[in-house]
């Protein structure tokens, strides 16, 4: 009401002032102008109003893509700077006065065009930086330069042990370890430690290394460990010189390292030590006897005999060579093996080669470091400090090395930490480099095949082209859902989605050289760019079909709706192995096939009737000549070449009692539903059929 009475006094006072102005023209307009003025600052008030909720919600503002640019860009690097390709740097030249049909891809552009391409493309442009960035400086830690001949000191040879299958290397070894036992009263040897120490009546110590294999010591030699000073070349007396003797002569040889032939076997009766040195010298081993520099010895490591003269040639050797190392300054060695204990956890064995290790030591091999808890013999026994040459456990890595690795010790946990993290680096930037300069050489074949096929077009102008291929493409894959039909073929609908148009093109064309349809069809039912959306999934739902997305993102909403549904989503960044991704789910789409193996043969003896009920049955008389016969899997009789019956089989006696299988030189009685037809010398085969996977024929060529 209040409101009502307000307006009505408006208007009656409006028309009152009217009328007086009109009756009386002459007399002051002052409250006129008021009334005017009051209007005026009602309306700028209610103008101001209507502003206010603009200015709450103001514009979200765009992070526009930043360009890098330099001077003297060819449109081909502005494109690629872009990422775009090179008609788009046409379409945003478009109505201005370049010359659009004199540019090529390997024209240089001026600042201003360059400037220009990026602002209509909704970028923005900065220039490139001149000085290069600073390269990251090697943390790395190196051996140490060869040190002083005054400061060495003699060492224990370090001795392994090779030769073929069964020649006897292990059971050396065992017999060495037990002289070992016996010699110093001490039991509870650790198994499986790597290496062990003997040490002879005279006082001479050897560190053997329990790592026979040559693959092993090849991979040592590789690595420029030199962990061995010897090799002790084990040839059974009454086998001779096989292969695997033949490969431990050719590393020896490759390391440079001597040879001592320990001719194992002697105590049996068909030995022939004089043999096994003759066969030796077509491979360039030659003993003493022949007048060479190798030392040969006839051992017996089962009875335990000449093992002492086996030590003490190597002792001689190692005197000859004058083993000496420096055992002060920074610990080298090399891990040996590398194992979890479950009482001292990670756990490595070494052979110390320079330095003294002791306890606090801080060590890094490859990308491990360490800081040494405890040291420990090969009998468990903690030690106070392992100079060089000696064979020792090392507890208080945080990761295990491998095999092979080189130990080096550093200054501190901090220096450890920089050298694994610089290592760490050095590795991916290698890995970088392989796959990037894999991709370049996809990459120029991809483009090679890509212009081959384009060379069809080139009478046409950029317009034409593009209009071409995209109208090609998308009249081909593009399909509505009501016009699609059920089918029981295999089938696997995409959704693809790019970043640019050009990826999507590549891809487009890519699929379209699909050539495996009679395996599994292969159908693009949407194709697009940008990130993917809720509408991508919900396409894919209905159609069954696969996400695959190029250099393009999904939020963590859209990857839990699809995970709902059950839509397989694929993101990648390089288009070969989206393309790997692709096959795989191609090959998981066919069906597996059947594979047959035969697992048994038998052959038929003789043929009799056995009476079940009131019916005759004729039966088999088999002896199963390789494998074993399976009730419960399949058969089939053979006469001659011919396969004259297969199925199954309804009974499997042996004697008289039912069995479920029958093995190799057994007879047996083999009886059918059927009315198969045997004969004395046909085969029965039982044969398994085995599912395999079927992989697509599909090869897009990288």
């Amino acid at each position: 009401m209040n409101v009502m009475s307000s307006v009505m006094r408006g208007a009656r006072l409006l028309s009152h002032t009217d009328m007086h102005l009109l009756l009386c023209p002459s007399r002051s307009s002052a409250p006129l102008l008021t009334w005017t003025q009051s209007r005026r600052f009602a309306s700028k008030q209610v103008k101001g109003q209507r502003k206010d909720p603009k200015k709450q919600n103001p514009k979200p503002k765009v992070d526009k893509q930043e360009v890098e640019i330099r001077q003297g860009m060819t449109a081909a690097a502005l494109a690629a700077a872009m990422n775009k390709d090179f008609d788009h740097v046409l379409e945003a030249l478009l109505n201005t006065s370049m010359d659009l049909d004199s540019l090529k891809p390997d024209s240089v552009l001026e600042e201003k065009w360059i400037k220009e391409v990026v602002t209509r493309s909704g970028m923005k442009f900065r220039w490139a930086k001149l000085s290069e960035s600073r390269e990251r400086p090697n943390r790395d830690v190196q051996r140490r330069p060869p040190a002083d001949p005054a400061q060495l000191v003699s060492r224990p040879p370090v001795v392994t042990i090779m030769g073929h299958v069964d020649h006897g290397k292990t059971t050396l070894l065992d017999s060495l370890r037990k002289s070992q036992i016996v010699s110093t009263e001490a039991g509870g040897i650790t198994q499986h430690i790597g290496a062990f120490l003997v040490q002879l009546p005279t006082g001479e110590k050897i560190t053997f290394l329990d790592t026979p294999g040559h693959a092993a010591f090849s991979s040592m030699r590789a690595r420029g460990a030199n962990a061995t000073d010897i090799i002790i070349l084990v040839v059974a007396a009454d086998d001779g010189v096989m292969n695997q003797t033949v490969e431990s002569i050719q590393h020896a040889r490759k390391a440079k390292v001597p040879i001592i032939v320990a001719v194992n076997k002697c105590d049996k009766p068909q030995a022939d030590p004089q043999r096994v040195k003759q066969e030796l010298l077509a491979h360039d081993v030659i003993c003493e006897e022949f007048g060479g520099d190798v030392q040969a010895i006839h051992i017996s490591a089962v009875k335990g005999d000449n093992l002492l003269a086996l030590a003490e040639a190597t002792v001689a050797l190692a005197e000859v060579l004058e083993l000496k190392a420096d055992p002060s300054g920074p610990v080298e060695a090399v891990v040996i093996e590398s194992r979890t204990d479950k009482g001292k956890g990670p756990l490595t064995t070494a052979i110390v080669q320079r330095g003294t290790l002791r306890r606090g030591c801080v060590l890094v091999a490859g990308k491990c470091w360490a800081k040494v808890r405890f040291l420990f013999d090969e009998n468990g026994q903690a030690l106070a400090e392992a100079a060089p040459s000696t064979a020792v456990q090392v507890v208080g890595w945080k990761e295990l090395p491998s095999a092979g690795e080189t130990i080096l010790e550093v200054e501190s946990e901090q220096r450890a930490r920089e050298v694994v993290e610089w290592r760490s680096h050095e590795e991916e930037q290698q890995k970088l480099l392989e796959e990037q300069s894999a991709i370049e050489l996809k990459q120029k074949l991809h483009l090679e095949e890509y212009r081959r096929e384009r060379e069809g077009l080139a009478h046409l102008s950029w317009r034409q082209r593009k209009a071409a291929l995209y109208r090609a493409n998308k009249t081909r894959f593009s399909m509505r859902p009501s016009e699609r039909t059920e089918s029981d073929e295999l089938s696997l609908p995409l959704i693809i989605k790019g970043d640019v148009d050009g990826s999507v093109e590549a891809l487009l064309n890519i699929l379209d050289g699909y050539d495996a349809q009679e395996q599994c069809q292969l159908e693009v039912v949407h194709f697009g760019i940008g990130d993917i959306s809720e509408n991508d999934v919900n396409m894919a739902e209905m159609f069954g079909g696969s996400i695959y997305g190029f250099n393009v993102a999904a939020s963590r909403s859209i990857q839990q709706l699809a995970a709902k549904k059950g839509v397989p989503l694929q993101l990648h960044s390089v288009i070969y192995k989206l393309i790997d991704q692709l096959k795989d789910e191609l090959s998981s789409k066919l069906p597996a096939c059947v594979s047959q193996n035969s697992v048994g043969e038998a052959t038929v003896l003789a043929i009799f009737d056995v009476s079940v009920g009131k019916k005759k049955v004729p039966v088999a008389g088999c002896r199963v000549q390789k494998g074993h016969l399976d009730r419960r899997l399949k058969f089939r009789l053979i006469r001659g070449k011919d396969t004259v019956w297969e199925g199954s089989i309804s009974a499997l006696k042996h004697h008289k009692d039912d069995v479920q299988t029958v093995k190799t030189g057994m007879e047996c009685g083999v009886s059918t539903d059927g009315d198969v037809d045997f004969k004395a010398g046909d085969v029965i085969e039982c044969f398994e059929e085995l599912d395999v996977p079927q992989v697509t024929s599909w090869d897009p060529g990288f």
